[in-house]
């Protein structure tokens, strides 16, 4: 076997996302304020820097008014601030708007931008290689590096060039090993690494259960006369029952762009929902079509968002490193909105590994960091909704939702419930079984305003090299069929927003059943790693490079 190429570094970032380039951004001005040199590297496993990144998005600078305060003046895609907001309760006929002075203050938006995510990384990453720091795209993090005392000392990338047969082909290349003083892991929602970190070192074990939703997302390009710049639509309600969680967005962006997306919470019960069709016959609704209509799908995207909030958040340090953003889970669930709070705490880890550093420190836990959390402005932001998921979970859509916005209420007048709830039971099992299920007939998609799975993945740019083994992982081949089919109808079939998992039939058999992997489909969104109900599918990283590559997401 090839040596594998080691590389020195005082801190690796895993994931050139919010979290990942504020870090290194912050390290790099922490240096060059006591004119220190310090040498930070970035990977990403996306084929550029935003290629991989998708939200909704609208962002409260606060973070970003930290980190580079004159961010106006350097360009950053920050072009359109929100100038109308709009909450609506959605029936299958009709709507009914909320009230704006009705809303809890911290539901407004009033001071944010509708912005690409992707776009304020592309330009992130920008300004970080101005200061001096290495960014590696089409590098995905495979495997953790430890030392001889246990600590985490660095990450080596995947090799590349191994065929679907797990052998070695002509374009072989070993991966790179990264080493470094500290790791921060920042890959985002459910990364492979931080999910074999928190299990190592035991840093959910008083935490709450981790809870998640999924995100289903299109750009579309309006007709100029259906365009309001700045208009930012929220709802609940239909196509979703009461006991559902969820809602959808729109946000009118520049140049007659509109964001059109569905967050649906993976804590569902009926194992016949698909979020897909969820989101496609919703598009169809008297409130949104007429935006739609005329117009043109650019761009389609999925990704699994963190619900848990405040109670669910792991602990945040080991070894040699910590976990920032939302490998961590900061998401504000009733704002949704997170990439502030993943900023916030890039650049508190930031912070306690370059004190680290030039105190001579390596290796080590930097409890500086979670000390620094519980002091700012992300831990206030998420006390003060911690409650609503749980309610909302709870208590249904109108009992929950009323509940929760009191709790929001009371802590705006600083009189917020003593006490946090818990979530209860992972998503993983929350299913019924299929026979105490009803199905579900999705209307077939028009082509015009809803479309079907395939040709969504198609403007959704995913790629990956055929001749590679399956990144999706099954701990029991046999389970899919002899477990998840009989007992709930195998619904990955339809969790999975890309068409990556097939149950088909097995031709010259009576009733014979396989499973298939479609893994040249996956978007990345580690739903099938969250909500499969036999806890069997492990989502690992591709060979680098693959996966979606969204433009303007």
């Amino acid at each position: 076997m090839s040596e594998r190429e080691a590389m020195e570094f005082d801190v690796v970032v895993v994931g050139a996302g919010p979290a990942g380039l504020s870090a290194a951004i912050r390290l790099k001005q922490l240096a060059s304020a006591q004119d220190r040199d310090i040498t930070v590297c970035v990977i990403e496993k996306g084929s550029e820097v935003g290629a991989h990144i998708l939200s909704g998005a609208v962002i409260d600078p606060i973070a970003l008014n930290e980190l580079i305060p004159d961010w106006k003046e350097k360009g950053a895609p920050l072009h359109t601030p929100v100038t109308d907001d709009r909450f609506l309760y959605l029936t299958e006929k009709g709507s009914l708007r909320v009230p704006n002075f009705m809303m809890p203050p911290l539901m407004g938006n009033h001071g944010n931008y509708i912005v690409s995510l992707g776009n304020v990384c592309r330009w992130l990453a920008t300004q970080a290689e101005s200061m001096g720091i290495e960014i590696y795209p089409g590098f995905a993090a495979a495997e953790v590096l430890y030392d001889e005392n246990g600590a985490v000392r660095g990450v080596a990338t995947g090799d590349m060039g191994i065929g679907r047969d797990g052998e070695k082909t002509d374009h072989y290349e070993p991966g790179i090993e990264l080493h470094a003083k500290y790791t921060l892991i920042a890959e985002g929602v459910r990364g492979s690494l931080a999910k074999m970190l928190i299990a190592k070192y035991g840093l959910a074990a008083e935490s709450d259960a981790p809870k998640f939703g999924i995100g289903i997302k299109e750009l579309w390009e309006v007709e100029p006369s259906k365009h309001k710049p700045g208009l930012v639509v929220h709802t609940m309600g239909w196509p979703l029952d009461a006991s559902t969680g969820g809602g959808s967005f729109m946000y009118h962006l520049e140049n007659n762009q509109v964001a059109v997306g569905f967050v649906l919470h993976l804590n569902y019960k009926n194992p016949y929902l698909s979020p897909f069709d969820e989101f496609q016959r919703f598009k169809h609704h008297a409130a949104i079509q007429p935006t739609l209509e005329g117009g043109r799908r650019i761009s389609y995207g999925a990704r699994a968002i963190t619900e848990g909030g405040l109670q669910s958040v792991p602990k945040l340090t080991f070894p040699g490193g910590a976990l920032i953003g939302c490998s961590a889970g900061f998401v504000n669930v009733p704002r949704i909105k997170g990439s502030h709070n993943a900023m916030k705490t890039g650049m508190m880890a930031a912070e306690a590994a370059f004190a680290a550093i030039v105190a001579g420190r390596t290796h080590d836990e930097l409890t500086d960091y979670p000390a620094a959390y519980r002091n700012s402005w992300v831990y206030k932001d998420l006390k003060r909704v911690r409650n609503v998921k749980p309610l909302w979970s709870k208590f249904g859509l109108y009992i929950g939702l009323m509940l929760g916005g009191i709790d929001m209420w009371m802590n705006q007048l600083g009189i917020g419930l003593p006490f946090t709830l818990k979530h209860g039971k992972p998503d993983s099992d929350t299913l019924l079984p299929a026979a105490q299920a009803k199905p579900i007939a999705y209307p077939k998609p028009d082509g015009k305003i809803s479309f079907d799975k395939l040709s969504s993945v198609f403007i959704s740019n995913t790629n990956h090299e055929e001749n590679q083994p399956v990144h999706l992982k099954l701990l029991d081949p046999s389970m899919p069929i002899a477990v998840n089919l009989p007992l709930w109808a195998e619904p990955a079939q339809r969790y999975c927003p890309a068409g990556v998992y097939e149950v088909v039939d097995i031709e010259g058999t009576s009733g014979g059943k396989r499973f298939q992997i479609n893994a040249q489909n996956c978007v990345h969104c580690k739903t099938c790693d969250i909500k499969d109900p036999s806890r069997n599918i492990n989502w690992t990283v591709p060979q680098g490079g693959g996966g979606p590559n969204y433009p303007n997401m």
